[in-house]
């Protein structure tokens, strides 16, 4: 049965050429995988360059007098200290301090914020938020947004940029253009090394592609960002993390603000804090080969987790997992895993796997 999707990446065509099938996520046809060997395009993050069509996020454009005032009351952070030119990671509540969905911010200056998310509820939040503000809110489909990771990312972008991107720091961004074609430019990413994501639209974006492509930066699927993004620790909203969770209990607490005055939920989330159920976890998993997800993790005949994120890592040689376990629980132990026709064990592990200092973002 064929998913209608209500979004379409102009890039949809370049990702049937290069093997995929474009699944469904985020209402747009996705490249979850290609042609080639998806530990092919891993390498290619980890040692030189790879790009992915991260289009099926949402941006959207918050302007007005009010735009700050909405975003705080709808986010964790105190966007005072977010001046023109910067972006920060944040969570977006719920009533009850749970997690609605988790965003970047970015403040583009005169008064204009744009704020990019996954599958969570974070537009019906913003609206909510700008009852009574002077405020407009709008998602802009025809921006599209290519991600460009990896310790080659700057070498390559750097000399078909017209501004010089080594001087652009970690979680700041800046209007530019590259190939000729007008763009933002942030440095973020989602792979645990230095990357950009090159904002742009549509009209412009397949030649952006195919130029970064002709440049030697691989193609590369979500089952590739997958294994890089769990190396690093990095969350997936609505599989590690949703709308029954906080952000102490999924390791989101640096993203809370607690000083200031008010937003959304923060009563019920400053209420929460140290009656965590849950943490969010590493397993290193003793199985030659990913596991399936929603594994249960047991400690004896109690159940005391569930995996949520799978991955097999070649670089690392382990086949690794983020997962949720009973808050009480310390690195080192190994509990059970068993599911399907999963039953092994895994020991418990403090996250990032990979890079665990966080140092390739910054360098």
């Amino acid at each position: 049965m064929t998913t209608e999707l209500s979004r379409t990446s102009e890039l949809a065509h370049r990702h049937r050429a290069l093997g995929s099938e474009l699944e469904d996520w985020n209402g747009m046809g996705t490249a979850w995988t290609y042609n080639t060997d998806p530990m092919d395009e891993h390498d290619a993050v980890r040692e030189a360059a790879g790009m992915f069509d991260m289009s099926p996020l949402k941006k959207v454009f918050v302007r007005g007098p009010d735009a700050q005032a909405l975003l705080d009351h709808a986010t964790s952070r105190d966007l005072s200290r977010v001046t023109p030119g910067k972006a920060s990671y944040l969570s977006v509540l719920t009533e009850e301090g749970t997690m609605a969905d988790d965003a970047i911010v970015s403040n583009n200056g005169g008064d204009e914020w744009m704020i990019v998310h996954g599958s969570g509820s974070t537009q019906k939040m913003l609206t909510a938020s700008g009852e009574g503000r002077n405020v407009e809110i709008a998602l802009d489909d025809d921006l599209h947004n290519v991600s460009v990771q990896g310790p080659r990312s700057l070498e390559i972008l750097n000399p078909n940029c017209n501004v010089d991107l080594e001087k652009l720091g970690y979680f700041n961004h800046t209007l530019a253009q590259i190939f000729g074609h007008p763009c933002r430019i942030s440095r973020t990413g989602y792979s645990g090394e230095r990357g950009y994501e090159i904002f742009a639209d549509r009209s412009v974006i397949v030649d952006i592609w195919d130029k970064l492509a002709e440049a030697g930066v691989m193609p590369c699927s979500f089952t590739a960002l997958d294994k890089v993004r769990i190396e690093a620790g990095l969350l997936f909203y609505d599989f590690d993390m949703n709308s029954a969770h906080t952000p102490w209990e999924v390791g989101l607490g640096f993203t809370v603000n607690a000083d200031k005055k008010d937003f959304r939920g923060k009563s019920a989330l400053m209420a929460a804090k140290g009656k965590e159920r849950i943490q969010n976890v590493g397993l290193i998993v003793d199985h030659p080969d990913m596991l399936n997800g929603e594994e249960r993790l047991l400690i004896g005949s109690e159940d005391v987790g569930i995996v949520n994120s799978p991955c097999y890592s070649h670089r690392m040689g382990k086949s690794l997992a983020l997962g949720h376990l009973r808050a009480d629980i310390a690195n080192g132990t190994v509990v059970q895993v068993v599911g399907g026709d999963i039953e092994t064990t895994a020991t418990v592990s403090a996250i990032p796997f990979y890079d665990p200092l966080k140092t390739r973002p910054h360098q």
